[in-house]
């Protein structure tokens, strides 16, 4: 399970330090995308498998599941974890995601987010001030 947020620097070189608290479950395997809300999504590989296989039953008639598709699939990549606890992120999903300096790492459970850090902390504030609201709605769901 993935929870907490973190702030690790990004180097010249594209990479970024993973919490130490994740990397054995990334060492498995791990695969980086496009999210949404402007940031990357970092899935294990057993995760993300699982991810694969339900995006690749929807409906290739529907116009918004391909366009889904193509962001989710089409922007993967594998990643590996050196000894340093670093991955490589290619140019092609820092640049999505305007990764820069500072990284915000979040932990949401099944994934982790990368966000710009000015780019997450504008998001968590909107939705902190929104919180009420979005309790309301989730409440029903059931939540």
């Amino acid at each position: 399970m993935f929870i907490g947020e973190y702030h690790h620097a990004l180097d010249d070189k594209g990479r970024v330090q993973i919490p130490v608290k994740f990397r054995n479950d990334l060492a498995k395997g791990a695969v980086v995308t496009r999210g949404l809300d402007n940031c990357l999504f970092i899935y294990t590989q057993k995760e993300w498998n699982s991810l694969a296989e339900q995006i690749a039953r929807l409906p290739i008639s529907k116009a918004n599941t391909r366009a889904f598709s193509r962001l989710m699939l089409a922007g993967a990549m594998e990643l590996e974890i050196d000894r340093q606890g670093r991955v490589v992120l290619p140019e092609y999903l820092r640049s999505f995601a305007n990764l820069s300096k500072t990284i915000v790492i979040a932990g949401l459970y099944n994934r982790l987010e990368l966000w710009n850090k000015n780019t997450w902390e504008k998001y968590r504030s909107g939705t902190e001030k929104q919180s009420g609201d979005i309790a309301e709605a989730l409440g029903e769901l059931g939540v």
